[in-house]
């Protein structure tokens, strides 16, 4: 398979679409920290499959060096790669192989070893020969920026913080290409080098202006070594010097050049950065000092009141720079579903008007397949955060997002279908501040980006229950996340009337409903069951109905009292129901009824809600009564999953986004009684647990029954953090938003 063509882009086919399997296999300390066994792949040989369901021409698949042959060729374990590599090229997918990803290869060397890039080159050679019929090949992937976290700023092994062990580090992967790609060449001489780094920006101050310049500067180091451009009156010529860099081995770039036959670029929310003289106007983690400079260093969206253009003029500076063919090697951002696809869609829309242009641009890589864990760390812990990508690993199977979908419709060229592309991404939303916006005309927002994907008339999602603890939240995260909504009251519509629900949807013509309303009072439906079942049963089946018809994606919700707590162990969504009181029942014969109707439908259960911007939940009345002194009685002998509200809306919204159906389950995990949830809400707060009392579920004299456990659990993907993250969170939020009803309070006396 041909991925770099030499026709003229505007005569050769369209943009091409490839993947990309974080793979990174980074040492910290004596650690290794592998993302392949982590998502799984290291075990799972129809991924493969997966991948080349997406429509990619190309895929960034890994034989990692520490992998492959950590204790030398003559002994590496060779029957991983033999299973995958010819798969992907039996399916039409050619592997871009790399070699080192984020690492310092096995234990026995490191990025400052003398003797590393002879040894990588020595490995890749065995590669080329065990696998000669693979074209592309990335021997080292990000060299600037590895560099950059293992020799400056200490983050991986071998944890140098000095300019002299950047440079060193730096200068001794980029021999390591060189080398490797002789070697690669003898076995197959038409071998290609996709280098990859960061396609990173400086802006600033004037004050700033010197060191943006260096940044900006250092920035094309790897790619200048590899082409030759590096000798005396380069930019950084005299810093390479002076930062131990020898005459001969600097020039030896130049006489061994070895460039690009594609320069590949990743672009991340994170390359474009503000540096700014007066550090004390941003937060803390955004101040540093470099060179003897004190200074904020910040995302440009979290700083510039005007965004940038975006990744279409840095690639235009790679292209006058060097002259090469481009791919965008990386594109991802961590956030909803949403911006997921808006990240995505404005790469793709601005690497395709470059190459109309006359800009040689090849591909855009969707990064990262599987997804990834713990880069807000930069992988140096496991705290099991999860960044979901075309497929999301948190079920017993990878699950197709709504990334997949996209990625299948530009691979084929289709309209894409989503409607939540109509929104602007947060990097473009005014909410995305974390200090006073600064004014600069250093950057000029590109308008067409966010009108590529824009209709005339927005669909809206259509949400019941204005004035419910659910519905609210809803409208207030549709709002943050730029999604189109209409919230309903029951004077717009009355859901369990077919002719108020028609005329609705004529009304706002919406793309979705989401059911937030209903019944709510558990104990007060023993004696009100028709109006129960009306709200709770006949309501969500007419919706359902009015969605099957008109062609909507529908969710409703659902509650863990369909079960009766005989099971003894947490619920998953195949278990039977067995209501125990009317709501309950209401419910389970709402489930039924909905999926009957539309199975396409999409139905949440959910379990003792707790949020932040509600007086009337069970944690907040706890906390409330601890501050206050006062005891607080609450049952040891029914077990739930308590909810955290913003957690369920959001995950809601990405199943929906997601185009998922039939039941989930989602709750912030841990199975405990509500005096133990009153317990941990408690400490979380900083309060003395001391004031609860445990008494059992009977003597509080409800006339519902209730089961002795509903805990929730999921058989298809936990998808919410974990109950005391949730709780922290919510203690957090409350804790702002009564400072900034005091403050508000205090300027307006």
């Amino acid at each position: 398979m041909n991925l770099s063509t030499n026709s003229h882009p505007s005569t050769a086919a369209q943009l091409a679409l490839w993947g990309g399997l974080e793979c990174t296999v980074n040492r910290v300390r004596d650690n290794y920290f592998s993302q392949m066994e982590r998502n799984g792949h290291a075990d799972r040989l129809q991924d493969i499959e997966r991948f080349a369901s997406l429509g990619i021409q190309a895929i960034r698949y890994p034989v990692l060096w520490e992998r492959t042959a950590p204790d030398g060729i003559d002994k590496a374990d060779w029957s991983w790669p033999d299973e995958r590599l010819p798969a992907l090229r039996d399916l039409g997918v050619a592997p871009i192989v790399g070699l080192v990803h984020h690492g310092s290869g096995p234990r026995h060397t490191s990025l400052i070893d003398p003797r590393f890039a002879e040894q990588l080159a020595e490995y890749a050679g065995a590669v080329a020969r065990r696998y000669p019929w693979v074209d592309y090949y990335t021997p080292v992937n990000e060299p600037l920026t590895t560099a950059r976290f293992s020799g400056l700023s200490g983050v991986w092994y071998p944890h140098g913080s000095s300019e002299q062990t950047f440079v060193r580090a730096l200068l001794n992967q980029c021999r390591a290409v060189v080398l490797s790609m002789r070697a690669i060449r003898e076995v197959n001489p038409n071998a290609r080098l996709v280098q990859t780094d960061d396609l990173s920006k400086t802006y600033g101050t004037p004050e700033m202006a010197a060191l943006a310049e260096f940044y900006n500067e250092r920035r094309w180091l790897a790619w200048d070594l590899l082409c030759g451009k590096v000798e005396p009156g380069h930019a950084l010529w005299n810093y390479l010097r002076e930062s131990g860099a020898g005459e001969t081995e600097l020039l030896w770039f130049r006489d061994n050049t070895c460039p690009p036959d594609i320069i590949g670029v990743n672009y991340y929310v994170t390359s474009e950065r503000w540096i700014d003289h007066r550090p004390e106007r941003y937060p803390p983690q955004h101040r540093h000092t470099y060179r003897g400079i004190h200074h904020a260093d910040i995302e440009t969206p979290r700083a510039l009141a005007t965004p940038t253009p975006g990744i279409g003029p840095l690639m235009q500076e790679a292209w006058e720079r060097y002259g090469l063919p481009l791919a965008v090697t990386e594109a991802h951002i961590d956030a909803n579903r949403e911006d997921q696809l808006r990240w995505l869609l404005e790469i793709w829309n601005a690497a395709t008007r470059l190459r109309d242009g006359g800009v040689d641009v090849r591909a855009v890589t969707v990064w990262a397949l599987l997804g990834s864990f713990d880069w807000n760390c930069l992988v140096t812990e496991c705290r099991g955060y999860y960044e979901p990508g075309p497929f999301d690993v948190r079920g017993p199977a990878p699950r197709p997002t709504a990334v997949a979908t996209m990625m299948r419709e530009l691979a084929t060229n289709r309209p894409l279908s989503n409607p939540v592309l109509q929104g602007q991404g947060w990097w473009r939303r005014p909410g995305r501040f974390l200090c006073k916006p600064v004014a600069t005309s250093t950057a000029v927002a590109d308008i067409a980006l966010r009108s590529q994907a824009r209709s005339q008339a927005v669909q809206p999602i259509l949400i019941t229950g204005a004035t419910g603890t659910l519905g609210s939240a809803f409208a207030r995260i549709c709002e943050q996340r730029s999604l189109a909504c209409h919230v309903l009251t029951r004077q717009e519509m009355d859901m369990a009337d077919p002719a108020s629900v028609e005329a609705a949807i004529a009304r706002f013509k919406p793309w979705a409903v989401i059911n937030a309303g209903g019944y709510v009072r558990v104990d007060e439906a023993e004696q009100d069951a028709a109006r129960c079942m009306r709200e709770n049963t006949h309501g969500p089946t007419v919706l359902a109905l009015a969605c099957m018809r008109h062609a909507l994606r529908f969710v409703t919700f659902s509650s863990d009292l369909v079960f009766d707590g005989a099971k003894g162990a947490p619920y998953v969504e195949s278990d039977l129901v067995a209501p125990l009181n009317v709501y309950g029942r209401s419910k389970a014969e709402a489930e039924r009824r909905v999926l009957d109707a539309d199975p396409q439908a999409l139905v949440i259960r959910s379990s003792a809600f707790f949020g932040p911007w509600d007086a009337h939940n069970f944690v907040t009345h706890a906390l409330n009564a601890l501050d206050a002194g006062e005891p607080f009685a609450a049952a040891d002998d029914l077990f739930v999953s308590p909810t955290f509200v913003p957690d369920l809306v959001n995950a809601t919204l990405d199943l929906l986004v997601d185009r998922e159906r039939g039941i989930w389950h989602l709750s912030n995990g841990d199975a405990v009684s509500w005096a133990e949830l009153a317990r941990r809400a408690a400490i979380a707060a900083g309060l003395d647990p001391a004031g609860i009392t445990a008494r059992p579920w009977d003597s509080f004299g409800q006339p519902a029954r209730r089961p002795g456990n509903s805990a929730l659990a999921s058989e298809r993907a936990s998808l919410l953090p974990p109950l005391d993250d949730a709780l922290a969170r919510f203690v957090q939020e409350v804790a702002e938003r009564a400072n900034t009803i005091e403050s508000a309070s205090y300027a307006n006396q």
